[in-house]
């Protein structure tokens, strides 16, 4: 899995002009599925962001986690992740999971976020969306699952 971990002090996504989530406080999580991708990838990325300490404790210092703040998580599903655009002008999608295949980790992704005590709202899957973004700091990462 790679995601796409942003600190924000809101985010919503829309899908056919409907608005189908929000958050304040949180974190915006674009989850790329890898063909090769299992529960236990899911489950370390989940914990992975969940546990970062990317939040501002009373010192000014990154030192507290989306647990620590009470914050909730936007996640989105974000296929193009694993664009490779190394060759030509056309990204290949070679690595990213099949859609059935990724639905299912996705939906996981979700669960195992949920089930540590994080409010979570999501966009849905495949769909186009309109994804808005007040990044915080800004602070942005990448988190990957190991290969």
């Amino acid at each position: 899995m790679r995601i796409v971990v942003q600190r924000v002090k809101r985010g919503s996504v829309c899908v056919g002009g409907e608005r189908v989530g929000e958050i304040e406080r949180g974190l915006v999580l674009l989850v790329g599925v890898h063909r090769d991708d299992d529960e236990d990838a899911v489950r370390f990325c989940a914990e992975k962001c969940v546990h970062l300490r990317i939040f501002s404790d009373e010192t000014g210092k990154m030192n507290q986690s989306l647990i620590d703040v009470d914050g909730a998580a936007l996640v989105i599903s974000q296929f193009t992740l694993y664009g490779d655009c190394r060759r030509g002008r056309r990204p290949g999608f070679d690595a990213a999971a099949h859609p059935e295949v990724a639905k299912v980790l996705y939906a996981r992704f979700i669960e195992c976020v949920s089930q540590m005590g994080i409010r979570v709202e999501c966009g849905v899957f495949g769909a186009d969306m309109q994804v808005e973004i007040h990044n915080d700091g800004p602070v942005t990462l990448v988190v990957e699952s190991p290969s």
